[in-house]
């Protein structure tokens, strides 16, 4: 069955917890006894009616106070397909943890309050959306009950959503529009009469009807080597395959293979997947290869189909999310993680800090926790990249601090060069 990745954005109040909790309710994915608990949790909360933002509100911290602080993965399914939503949370100090729960997604549900319209964690959250380049993105209008549905309040804000969104959508990205009313579940699993004038599906039906194939079978065929398979046993004592998972391409038998980065080249003698052989492998699968020549291949390298080779790049630039307390700055080293692979890089350049709510460029010698930027770093060892525009799978890393070994920042590859434009560096 097929899995639908989404994330959910808003800012604080829109409803984000609630339009979850009544979309899992309207698809009957709510165990008896957790609905009762939620009943009587609500109950002793003096409300009279039941709190579905409570299933997803899960930290002490947030169920006192009304927000959302973690990313919240909830898990549901229909007869249609099985569906992993990332609640992200709505508050500018936590766009970090957007980052985090949205990278993997293959919708973005932003939500708007419609007493409130478009405001400036709307903006944050569609740049995000459009950074990470989410090919369908859903704008609910939600409590359209306290705006007494009103159409005009509806379309002023799908006019000033769009005003500026047409900045900075890529090609290909889809937008939609959804009044909604989470509280009541009008236009989440089923069409509402109190909005007569909306003749668009509701969000579960624009769930349903989304469209999953992406074109990562036709992009260049490239697995990073996760680990090599010697058995070293007498019934497979010349036993050596390549194991990995296939970000991008397709991988057939026969193929001429080039291992990166030593040049080498062979054939595809044999694909596995667990105890089948296979002729050809896709796109996201983990499997085995076993070539024709035992050639020199270790984990983080690369393997790619000849005549699609990546540029070996020393010098990437890049749109970085800053993650951490301590801040980044120019001329530090951090370890630049991409795949498997992983090499020491110095900053060369804040080249500037995009204030997503105004898309502005500024200044800057330094990136606080939250911030997005464009960075130039120069690296010890090439990296075999695509940008993030042409392969999502294959043009992201992460930056991990030598001292901590904690995950600093998230970067998505704008340019890449072979060699560094400056004095080489020793790390």
């Amino acid at each position: 069955m097929d899995i639908l990745r989404l994330n959910t954005a808003g800012s604080v109040d829109d409803g984000k917890s609630t339009l979850i909790g009544r979309l899992l309710f309207d698809t009957q994915s709510i165990p008896q006894d957790k609905l009762e608990a939620i009943a009587a949790s609500s109950q002793r909360k003096g409300l009279d009616f039941v709190d579905l933002s409570l299933l997803t509100d899960g930290l002490i911290a947030e169920r006192e106070q009304g927000i959302t602080i973690d990313v919240a993965h909830v898990y549901f399914s229909t007869p249609t397909r099985k569906y992993i939503i990332a609640d992200s949370p709505g508050h500018v100090e936590y766009t970090r943890n957007m980052v985090t729960g949205a990278s993997t997604a293959q919708v973005s549900i932003i939500l708007i309050d419609s007493r409130h319209g478009v405001v400036e964690q709307t903006y944050r959250h569609f740049f995000i959306s459009t950074l990470l380049r989410i090919p369908k993105v859903l704008v609910c209008v939600n409590k359209m009950d306290l705006v007494n549905f009103s159409q005009d309040v509806f379309s002023n804000i799908v006019s000033d959503f769009y005003a500026f969104a047409e900045k900075i959508k890529f090609e290909g990205q889809i937008i939609d529009f959804i009044p909604v009313c989470s509280l009541h579940g009008d236009n989440i699993a089923k069409g509402s009469d109190r909005m007569p004038w909306y003749e668009g599906k509701t969000l579960l039906q624009e769930l349903e009807t989304t469209n999953l194939k992406e074109n990562n079978d036709e992009l260049p065929a490239r697995m990073p080597v996760q680990y090599v398979v010697r058995p070293r046993t007498d019934e497979f004592h010349d036993y050596r395959g390549y194991a990995g998972k296939i970000s991008s391409g397709i991988f057939k038998v026969g193929d001429t293979v080039t291992a990166l980065p030593s040049e080498q080249t062979s054939v595809i003698k044999k694909i596995q997947k667990f105890e089948s052989s296979l002729d050809e492998a896709h796109s996201k699968e983990s499997v085995t290869l076993l070539l024709t020549d035992d050639i020199d291949i270790s984990r983080g390298n690369m393997l790619v189909k000849k005549g699609q080779e990546p540029i070996a790049a020393k010098y990437i630039v890049a749109h970085v999310c800053w993650m951490a307390h301590e801040p980044l700055s120019i001329g530090k080293v951090y370890w630049l993680q991409h795949g498997n692979q992983l090499v020491k890089a110095k900053i060369d350049a804040i080249q500037h800090v995009i204030v997503p709510d105004t898309l502005e460029h500024q200044s800057a010698t330094q990136l606080k926790l939250n911030d997005i930027a464009v960075l130039s770093l120069k690296l010890a060892h090439p990296i075999f990249a695509d940008t993030f525009a042409t392969n999502r799978s294959n043009g992201g890393f992460i930056c991990v601090d030598p001292g901590t070994n904690n995950t600093v920042g998230v970067g998505f590859i704008e340019e890449l060069y072979e060699s560094v434009p400056v004095q080489e560096f020793a790390i």
